[in-house]
């Protein structure tokens, strides 16, 4: 079954709504991700040196915007084409970025459980639903599929040690 009208309009919807306050998310978003897998933080340039998340990183704060909106138009692709289409450009940036950071596949799915968990947050118990869920962690695993899809490209065309 392909990504649905409703999908797409759940996602796009809350993300009008969460952009409100991505200062706030943002932080969330990746207090989460250091929660979920604290080693995880020797991945991102701007947090390696640092003992605490920092309040006001503007590389933290465009680093979560990218991932959040990269998903919502990840979803809208999908319900347009039927798959997600990064340019190639930005694409083959995100693979050698992820490859030469040594992300592997479980990174993907503690950044997933965050994201799903800070959107979770943000709208409470009372708005959030399954079908939100499900329509943020499917646009979010094809973007994932994207990203490890050309990664595994980068990988084959380095010299072998």
């Amino acid at each position: 079954m392909g990504f649905t009208e409703k999908q797409e309009a759940l996602v796009n919807e809350s993300w009008e709504l969460l952009k409100q306050n991505i200062p706030q998310l943002s932080l969330r978003f990746f207090t989460l991700i250091l929660e979920i897998a604290p080693a995880a933080k020797n991945m991102f340039s701007f947090l390696r040196d640092s003992e605490e998340i920092p309040q006001n990183n503007p590389k933290l704060k465009a680093h979560a915007v990218k991932v959040f909106k990269m998903t919502c138009e990840s979803a809208i692709q999908l319900k347009e084409k039927g798959e997600v289409a990064v340019a190639d450009t930005t694409l083959k940036y995100l693979g050698s970025v992820h490859l030469k950071n040594g992300v592997i596949d479980p990174h993907f799915e503690v950044v997933k459980e965050a994201l799903l968990r800070t959107i979770k947050e943000a709208f409470g118990e009372e708005k959030w639903s399954d079908e939100m869920n499900c329509a943020w962690g499917e646009a979010y695993d094809q973007l994932a599929a994207a990203i490890k899809a050309e990664m595994k490209e980068e990988a084959a065309l380095l010299p072998s040690n």
